[in-house]
């Protein structure tokens, strides 16, 4: 140790080796958020993370503990998601609950590559970070933002509420596996999203609210709409002598 080390006081001697675990931790994340993108494998290995990040095959593991506890770390956003939410001044409770499943959708937007890794795996039976994603402290943030709607009259009473969440995520689930394997593009991510829980809320809302849905359901239905235009079907020619639909002639 160094004269000048040694003259150091203790708490500064702990706040310098906090600090450099602390800069390791984030090269680290960087490293593994860098290795899922570049890769496509969720399934970090843990020597090539560490090369990455400059460390010790030993740190990832001393620093964290598990791998899995890695790649819930870099799912950093899920912190920056709830900071970003609590700032939201809505008090419309079936506005709230568009604003949290399109603010998650704009995650998804932001580094495609990556998510579109994260969920490959949380539909492969294999791995485990479907569990990652899908836990308890986050199924209570959305049954949170069903009971105010609840609350609110906006939902019917008679509504199950975890039943409703359920179906909530079968249809999210089911658009990112379309968007997982090409079938829903990253341009209408989001219009296919709220088209499908406009549709869903709007069987599980009160009289009153039901008119803000469907306008919901039309403003999608017109994005998704204008982003494929599809050519209308050409109506029967009924002139005499010419075959009906039943391939018969009129």
């Amino acid at each position: 140790m160094s004269k000048a080390e040694h003259l150091e006081s203790p708490s500064r001697r702990v706040g310098r080796r906090e600090a450099g675990k602390a800069e390791r931790r984030d090269r680290i994340i960087r490293a593994a958020r860098e290795l899922i993108r570049e890769t496509g494998n969720a399934g970090l290995s843990m020597r090539a993370l560490a090369l990455r990040a400059g460390v010790s095959l030993a740190t990832p593991y001393n620093l964290f503990g598990s791998k899995r506890a890695i790649v819930l770390a870099v799912l950093q956003d899920v912190r920056e998601f709830h900071e970003r939410f609590s700032t939201l001044r809505s008090t419309d409770p079936l506005e709230r609950i568009f604003l949290a499943v399109e603010m998650q959708v704009e995650f998804y937007v932001a580094d495609p590559d990556f998510y579109k890794t994260m969920w490959s795996a949380v539909f492969d039976t294999s791995d485990d970070v479907r569990a990652v994603l899908y836990n308890p402290k986050r199924d209570a943030f959305w049954l949170g933002l069903i009971g105010e709607a609840v609350a609110a009259g906006a939902i019917l009473d008679e509504i199950d509420q975890e039943l409703l969440l359920q179906q909530l995520d079968h249809l999210f689930r089911s658009v990112m596996l379309d968007w997982v394997i090409g079938a829903v593009e990253l341009s209408v991510l989001a219009a296919t999203v709220r088209l499908g829980y406009a549709l869903v809320l709007s069987g599980a809302a009160s009289g009153e609210w039901r008119g803000p849905l469907v306008a919901r359901i039309l403003e999608a239905q017109n994005s998704l709409g204008a982003a494929h235009p599809s050519p209308r079907r050409a109506a029967p020619d009924r002139r005499p002598g010419k075959l009906s639909l039943s391939g018969t002639g009129s």
